[in-house]
């Protein structure tokens, strides 16, 4: 369908039907003022907006590699069953490709280093690399990867302190440069920190123009204007552009600076723990991810703003992310295009009028405007499932417990773990999921008591008893069961404020100011707490259903003071009568010292379950969005186009 080549009035941003100009999209070349790089708000807008996005080399293949000290050199897989789901680049070299079958992978290297990935199985609280496993026993772990992948996570974080990392998956972190960047270019260039009195337009007065640029050893420039014979492993490795090269800009001195910081840190990575890294440095998370699969592996490239329109022309529009599928086709068919320079010739109002308002999303990401913040995440996740597809599906209730028990084997040590990472985590609810074909699947939850040692055993007698309850019998069991798939998970995971109590302060004695952790943004101690102190007249500790006696006497055995509420909880005064023997005394604060943690459990669990008056919830409490901070990765407009068809 023919199409307009030069835009009417077009829409700032995805608001609704708002009418905008096309200035909002041409930004590759702003002119930056002493306001923008004075400015302190820096949103995904700001002209000097520099992110990475760093890519772990052939991430699984990497780790076993390391785990059993293979020569790097050595192609090697990862085996899943019968597939490969890893390959190192040496292998890569015979033609072994992802998902492959291992018998042809031997076929085209008889000196392949195979290593199928570990596995849990029953009666086993780690997982383990067995001889021959079989999946219709076992399930596969991620667990190795997932550690490694912390470490390298940890690296980021302490090498690059002044950005923020959001980890995009096992192997992947996006990385926002903006702030620390700007801090930057003010050290260098100290003659940029004051606006000169002769400033023809003040603040707004635009930068001075920005001094030559050596990108040797930053890694591979990508070329403005590559020639058609160039394959995408070409660009400028080890050159500088020329002193008097009028395109250079100071996004042009941020990007540099930016490869500078992440070369740095993917060589400490590299170093400390052998782990190669590619990288793509560019102005946001879309041409970032991009640009860092031009040129792999143990590599980084970057993307100046003005190579952004001949870098994305040629490319095939539908691999781009969320631009495949039923989508990348009606576009495909719609306007007979295969890449982004066939599909720019289309006006913006002619996507809106055949594919809804939003589909300003699609006319944005094929000109490289990607609006999305880069957020840090959790270390740990506020949720955990384990989960198996099962090969021979469960036809008899008996069955289901060799499942849960291997599922429970991995919460157990993933619990563990998040743990060790923060003390004051734990779940409140334990969610059992079941699948039968292709309906839809069926949940049953229950709380999850504390316990010290949530071990196998204790996760698994709880999901044993969530099978029961959902499954049933087989003397019960009425109609056939066909269940293919198992999940067993925690949900509703919170964690304690600093100050405050965790649900262990149940189980020990109230800490001293001594052992009171101070807040990390302070740096100063926080104001003294009478709670902090130890009680003399709680005598008693709640261990699960035991407790232990203190050396208190008997007549100081009679309240004691709750750390969660502050209130002191005191024995009616009939039990506290000095004819009333200390045996029965004791015996009565237990059990009201009890009733009162069980009160405050109570609490937790109405509080939780409340939520929109649904007792189905079982994901974390959230913050409701307004319809002001919501956002949407995919256009509803262009769902509504699709729900028409």
């Amino acid at each position: 369908m023919a199409a307009n080549t030069s835009a009417k009035p077009l829409s700032a941003l995805s608001k609704g039907k708002a009418k905008a100009t096309d200035a909002d999209f041409d930004d590759l070349h702003l002119v930056i003022t002493y306001r923008h790089l004075h400015a302190h708000n820096l949103g995904v807008r700001d002209p000097l907006r520099v992110v990475a996005l760093c890519d772990s080399d052939a991430f699984y293949a990497a780790c076993e590699q390391i785990r059993l000290g293979i020569d790097p050199s050595r192609p090697l897989v990862v085996q899943q069953w019968d597939s490969l789901i890893a390959v190192n680049y040496p292998a890569r070299k015979f033609g072994i490709t992802r998902m492959e079958k291992i018998k042809e992978a031997r076929r085209k290297c008889p000196e392949l280093v195979v290593v199928h990935v570990a596995t849990y199985k029953e009666g086993e609280a780690e997982p383990g690399y067995w001889q021959n496993p079989d999946t219709l026993t076992h399930k596969v772990s991620l667990d190795h990867y997932r550690r490694e992948s912390m470490k390298i996570l940890r690296m980021f974080q302490e090498g690059l302190p002044g950005g923020e990392i959001e980890k995009a998956s096992i192997d992947e972190a996006f990385i926002d440069f903006t702030r620390p960047v700007r801090e930057e270019i003010l050290r260098r260039f100290p003659y940029l920190a004051e606006v000169p009195p002769d400033a023809p337009r003040g603040i707004d007065s635009p930068l001075p123009n920005p001094p030559p640029i050596s990108w040797h050893g930053l890694g591979t420039v990508i070329e403005v204007n590559p020639s058609p014979s160039d394959t995408p492993a070409v660009g400028l490795e080890g050159l500088g552009l020329d002193e008097d090269d009028a395109s250079t800009t100071w996004h042009d001195v941020a990007l540099s600076i930016a490869a500078e910081l992440m070369g740095k840190v993917r060589s400490d990575v590299y170093r400390t723990l052998g782990y190669s890294t590619s990288a793509g440095i560019a102005r946001n998370k879309f041409l970032a991810k991009l640009t860092a699969s031009y040129k792999k592996p143990n590599s980084q490239s970057i993307l100046r703003n003005a190579a952004i329109p001949n870098y994305l022309k040629p490319m095939p529009f539908q691999k781009i992310r969320f631009l495949g599928g039923k989508l990348g086709k009606a576009f495909a068919e719609e306007y007979d295009a295969s890449t982004v320079g066939d599909l720019l010739a289309i006006s913006l109002e002619e996507m809106q009028r055949k594919f809804g308002e939003n589909s300003i999303w699609v006319y944005e990401i094929l000109r490289g405007i990607d609006r999305s913040e880069v957020k840090e995440k959790s270390a740990v996740n506020k949720s955990m499932m384990a989960s198996k597809n099962l090969p021979k599906p469960i036809t008899k209730t008996v069955h289901g417990h060799h499942w849960i028990r291997v599922l429970a084997a991995e919460l157990a040590l993933r619990l563990r773990e998040a743990r060790e990472e923060i003390s004051a985590f734990w779940p409140k609810t334990l969610v059992l999921h079941v699948r039968q074909g292709y309906e839809t699947g069926r949940s049953k939850q229950a709380a999850f008591p504390f316990t010290r040692n949530p071990d196998v055993d204790y996760i698994a007698s709880a999901g044993d008893k969530l099978w029961r309850e959902l499954v049933g019998t087989d003397t019960s069991r009425k109609a056939s069961m066909n269940i293919t798939n198992v999940a067993l998970g925690f949900a509703g995971v919170e964690f304690m404020e600093i100050g405050q109590r965790s649900i262990e302060g149940f189980f020990k004695n109230p800490p001293t100011m001594s052992d009171t952790p101070r807040s990390p943004d302070s740096g100063t101690k926080r104001k003294r707490d009478p709670r902090d102190d130890p009680q003399p007249e709680t005598s008693l500790t709640r261990s699960g259903p035991h407790t232990q006696q203190h050396d208190v006497p008997p007549d100081e055995v009679t309240s004691f003071l709750c750390g969660r509420c502050g209130k002191r909880i005191a024995l009616p005064s009939e039990l506290t009568d000095a004819n009333v023997g200390a045996e029965i005394r004791t015996e009565a604060l237990v059990a009201l010292r009890m009733e009162h943690d069980d009160f405050h459990v109570a609490q937790d669990l109405a509080k939780h379950y409340s939520v929109d008056g649904s007792p189905r919830k079982i994901r974390p409490l959230e913050k409701p969005q307004t319809k002001k901070t919501r956002r949407r990765e995919t256009p509803e407009g262009i769902a509504k186009f699709f729900n028409k068809k």
